[in-house]
């Protein structure tokens, strides 16, 4: 294993016990550790009123902690599909898909997935290799990558479902602390790791000061709730 290579168990190891070495600020409060550098969390939309869009006749919220194969964002295609097929198009619904804790790799690009090696870090295949995935797999997927039984070929990728209304949001205390466990074990400044991976942020997808924040503000503005296994 090179020193650009994380596994899951030593990656998790590095969150729970490098709290200590980091500072233990960087671990309860990481939105306080990035003040020191003020140009790394930058949003053209402020979090609250990005909520504002939430407008649908239908409304949820997925919680999406963990990697669980396609199921995190097959869940929003099936919201939409099966509201269609009962009267209510796509453009009246509203779903919010909140990526948070383990989950935070998928709201990264692929360079990232690459470098840090996000697949095997966080044990997830590429669909098409079978390997841990050096792409984000749900970022602008093959036609093939993703097929459900009786169904055949999904549209489940996040530019997909983006494209059908989907809004989705990154946890940026997820990926202060995920950034600074990677950091610790690469011998990397935490500071430079952070700035890179909020950069690396998918389009459209928009970063909020917590995951648990966003589901609470989700829920405000109406959104059942759903824990996204």
């Amino acid at each position: 294993m090179n020193k650009y290579q994380l596994t899951r168990r030593g990656f998790i190891k590095t969150v729970s016990t490098g709290a200590a070495a980091m500072g233990l600020a960087m671990f309860t409060s990481p939105l306080q550790a990035v003040t020191k550098h003020t140009d790394v969390f930058t949003s053209p939309v402020d979090p609250d009123s990005w909520f504002n869009q939430i407008q649908g006749k239908h409304r949820i919220v997925y919680d999406v902690i963990e990697p669980n194969g396609m199921m995190p964002f097959a869940w929003p295609r099936v919201f939409l599909m099966t509201n269609e097929a009962t009267g209510t198009p796509a453009k009246d619904c509203s779903v919010v898909v909140v990526l948070r804790h383990e989950a935070i790799p998928f709201a990264l690009g692929n360079e990232l997935w690459d470098k840090y090696h996000l697949g095997d870090a966080f044990k997830f295949n590429d669909p098409a290799t079978g390997k841990p995935s050096l792409r984000n797999p749900f970022w602008k997927p093959g036609q093939d990558d993703f097929k459900a039984p009786g169904i055949g070929p999904v549209q489940i990728g996040i530019n997909q479902l983006q494209d059908s209304g989907v809004m989705f949001c990154a946890c940026h205390m997820a990926l202060t602390v995920s950034s600074a466990a990677a950091a610790q074990k690469m011998n990397m400044d935490p500071g430079v790791v952070l700035k890179e991976w909020v950069a690396g942020v998918l389009p459209g997808i928009q970063i909020v000061p917590s995951g648990v924040w966003a589901v609470g503000r989700a829920q405000e503005h109406g959104c059942a709730y759903c824990y996204a296994v």
